[in-house]
């Protein structure tokens, strides 16, 4: 969006009195952000782009389109300052100016004129994210007992969970060191892909960790949680590149009583597909036998005691010695406990694969010749995966035979 009017020249000689009146006039008239920084671009004779702290333009102001698009490539002249309001950042201002450096105290008043408007515009949306993210958090801990109340509840906040819902987690993670602040954009672009097929849909991030995104989906036909999942999956895709993303879906539940128990599905798949190198999304019916394991996710003590007394050595092996006792005894599963078929997928010999279990046997006295030793070293990796507990990444060479390694 080009700004056409003339730009006075006055920052260099002076501040220009009646373009800074011009910002004053727009936030007292409540004229609105556009306005606001149309006034904001005369005072500091500049092109500028607002945005706020989710990665959303806001406001233009710029020569032309040319210009704006050079501006939000971070093209030559830029220079991005933080909006803040007291310790709070509640966005940036994208800036290029177009005769030298404005005078700096100028810059400071009108920054701050443009981030308390940011703050006053923008604090009804916010308080409205904040009692829908309690509300999630509270229909996902059972704090609501009452169905009439729950419904009544979402109804107030713009969602219909009377006929039915489900849950999504969401997960990213960044494949290179990134400074930004993609965990507000991760939840914004998750509730728009969700919002974009269920208008009802809420979104929140998980109190443990702000790189996961819980949404709560109004689901009256048993598909529209799928169909969510798929516009999610895409919007993240093309609006957060250089991330990996997993997706995990619940059931639909007729009962919005039962939206914790949806939640803990929803979680226990996003952990599975987490493990899974070439998928992006799962739905909790695709887990099998990873369902036995439901109940404990409520309460996962019993399965964290699960896994140490079973393959926790060997995870503690592999990152001590940079083995890969883990992965051989995952891959020996998978072959359905065929050793040559083991070999040949990890490109090593059969009596390396017989080495390496007898490593496993000494650390956690299980045997997976045995059927039984199998069982529950199978059940252990399972524990594992729902546990969210990453596996070892060292190499796994193989020179000689020191740390469980044996020559091939």
């Amino acid at each position: 969006m080009a700004d056409g009017e003339a730009m006075s020249s006055g920052i260099g000689n002076g501040p220009n009195l009646s373009a800074l009146a011009a910002i004053t006039e727009a936030v007292q008239a409540g004229a609105g952000l556009p306005e606001v920084l149309r006034a904001a671009g005369r005072a500091l004779e500049a092109s500028l782009i607002l945005i706020d702290r989710s990665g959303s333009i806001l406001a233009v102001t710029a020569r032309s389109p040319a210009d704006e698009r050079s501006m939000m490539r971070d093209g030559d002249g830029v220079t991005t300052i933080e909006l803040k309001v007291a310790d709070a950042t509640v966005g940036q201002l994208r800036m290029r100016t177009r005769e030298g450096d404005p005078d700096p105290s100028v810059l400071s008043l009108v920054t701050t004129l443009i981030a308390s408007e940011v703050e006053r515009v923008r604090a009804p949306e916010r308080a409205s994210e904040e009692a829908a993210t309690s509300f999630l958090r509270a229909v996902l801990r059972r704090q609501i007992e009452e169905r009439d109340h729950l419904i009544a509840r979402g109804k107030e906040l713009g969602t219909d969970l009377s006929g039915g819902a489900a849950v999504l987690v969401v997960r990213a993670h960044a494949r290179n060191p990134t400074e930004d602040d993609w965990r507000r954009r991760l939840l914004a672009v998750a509730g728009r892909g969700a919002r974009s097929i269920a208008p009802g849909a809420i979104a929140a991030p998980a109190e443990a960790d702000a790189g996961t995104i819980l949404i709560l989906i109004p689901d009256g036909d048993g598909e529209t949680g799928r169909r969510v999942s798929a516009a999610i999956l895409r919007e993240l895709e093309s609006s957060l590149p250089g991330f990996v993303f997993a997706i995990g879906r619940s059931r639909r539940v007729e009962d919005p009583l039962d939206l914790q128990r949806a939640g803990n599905e929803a979680t226990l798949s996003v952990n599975v597909v987490e493990g899974e190198p070439d998928t992006a999304e799962l739905a909790f019916e695709a887990t099998g036998t990873y369902q036995l394991l439901l109940p404990y996710m409520s309460d996962p003590a019993e399965l964290r005691r699960f896994y140490n007394d079973t393959v926790r050595p060997l995870v503690a092996y592999d990152e001590q010695y940079e083995t890969d006792l883990l992965g051989t005894l995952a891959t020996f599963l998978d072959c359905d406990a065929n050793v040559n078929a083991t070999a040949a997928r990890l490109i090593t010999h059969r009596h390396t694969v017989r080495y390496r279990f007898e490593r496993v046997r000494e650390l956690t006295g299980l045997d997976v010749q045995s059927t039984d030793g199998r069982e529950k070293l199978s059940l252990g990796l399972k524990a594992m995966r729902v546990l969210a507990i990453a596996a070892p990444r060292g190499p796994a060479t193989e020179p000689g035979a020191e740390g469980g390694r044996v020559p091939r």
